[in-house]
């Protein structure tokens, strides 16, 4: 007698673990986007707390004649003092050239020689080069614009050449509080007897990072900002 089989039933699948898994990947998501809600959160209030604390405390002069200036072995006291004062002069003229946005007064401050290298980075070399280009800022973004300066120290390296270091900026409107910019400018006076500046090199100071590397190695702050 032969055994008749019968077909095997078809197993159904189960939709059931699908329709399960989907609430918690929906649950894993949701977390994931929590946690970088958070971390954001996190890393923008610091940025914030460090921007807002990294205020300098060496903010200088308003007047370059009211630093004093370091002279050499080789100046006397009154000759020092003439020569500041003369030096402070040309750049009181070159500030009032700029806001009058006059290239060519503007680069008549400086030597034929001179070299200038702004904050992002662009070099250049001779006072034509200077005038040239900021005749074409004056006529641009720059259009209108003025300085704002604070100035730092006024060194004598010979009785014919000094180093001025400020901070500054350009603005538009009102005379910002906070000054962004560290500025140095090397003049020297040419046989005619007048000081002119043969180098400017400017530089945007980086508050954030500057506030974090003091945090994370105590000794790269300088002495006037402890």
């Amino acid at each position: 007698m032969t055994t008749r089989q019968l077909p095997a039933a078809p197993i159904a699948s189960d939709p059931a673990p699908e329709k399960s898994s989907r609430p918690r990947r929906r649950r894993v998501k949701r977390m994931l986007g929590y946690s970088a809600l958070a971390l954001a959160g996190v890393a923008c209030g610091g940025f914030l707390w460090l921007d807002a604390t990294s205020d300098v405390h060496s903010t200088g002069q308003a007047e370059c004649t009211r630093v004093t200036p370091v002279a050499t072995a080789a100046q006397t006291k009154g000759q020092a003092e003439k020569d500041h004062a003369a030096i402070c002069g040309v750049l009181d003229s070159m500030t009032d050239a700029w806001d009058r946005n006059d290239a060519d007064a503007y680069g008549k401050k400086f030597t034929e020689n001179a070299t200038y290298t702004t904050f992002v980075g662009t070099h250049y070399t001779g006072r034509k080069d200077i005038t040239d280009a900021h005749r074409a800022l004056f006529d641009g973004f720059l259009d209108g614009s003025k300085l704002a300066d604070s100035f730092l120290d006024v060194r004598f390296l010979s009785p014919d050449t000094a180093v001025v270091t400020s901070r500054g900026d350009t603005y538009t409107g009102d005379e910002p509080d906070e000054l962004s910019k560290i500025q140095t400018y090397t003049l020297v006076r040419e046989t005619d007897g007048e000081w002119r500046i043969a180098a400017f090199h400017n530089t945007q100071r980086q508050s954030v990072m500057e506030r974090v590397s003091f945090i994370f190695s105590l000794d790269t702050r300088p002495e006037a900002e402890k």
